[in-house]
This record gives C-alpha cells, sequence and structure tokens, in this order.
C-alpha cells in the first residue's frame, strides 16, 4: 500500500513525475511542481488523452487558442489528445499536486 502525499521532498527544484501504472493502454502519474511552468518554446501535444486532478494547490493551463483555465484543489480537467497546451503557472509558496492519466 502507498500514499499519494508520501516522499515529496521539501526542496522541488525541478518538476517530479512519478509514474504510479504504466502499461500501454494507461499511464497514471503523480506530478509534484512548485513554481514551475512549461518552456516558453513550446506545447504538449500528446497523443493520447490526459484527465488531469489537482490534488493540492493550483495551476493555470493555457491552451493554443489563448483559452486558460485555472485549476485549485479538488479541480480536475480532461484533455483531448493534440489539443495543444502547456502550465503557465503553479504556486511558488507551495507544492501543486496532480494526478494525471493518459489514456
Amino acid at each position: 500500500m502507498n500514499n499519494i502525499f508520501d516522499a515529496i521532498p521539501d526542496d522541488v527544484k525541478n518538476e517530479i513525475f512519478n509514474p504510479l501504472v504504466d502499461t500501454n493502454k494507461i499511464k497514471i502519474e503523480r506530478i509534484i511542481s512548485k513554481g514551475h511552468s512549461s518552456p516558453e518554446s513550446g506545447w504538449y501535444d500528446q497523443d493520447k488523452n490526459e484527465w488531469v486532478l489537482i490534488l493540492k494547490g493550483e495551476a493555470i493551463l493555457l491552451f493554443d487558442d489563448d483559452s486558460s483555465i485555472k485549476l485549485k484543489t479538488g479541480d480536475f480537467i480532461n484533455i483531448a489528445a493534440h489539443k495543444k497546451h502547456r502550465v503557465e503557472w503553479t504556486r511558488p509558496d507551495s507544492e501543486t499536486i496532480w494526478l494525471a492519466v493518459h489514456y
């Protein structure tokens, strides 16, 4: 048995991606951000759908049509495959913990 909130380091210099389940059909991962955002030079353009839940913290997602959405603890969104998006902002003063399901 594991706990999604275990093993979170005090210093999150780089965004952390922890695969929890990874098969050819589904990938479930915990992501830990703290003031992180996507590189300015690119967009996520994924082959699979991505369902994302904010377990703790806040984030802003930006889409290539210039729309954005602010997510806070408990919020979730389903991002269709090939919907270009990026992480614009996460809280710099505390961790944002994501649960991402790629299917």
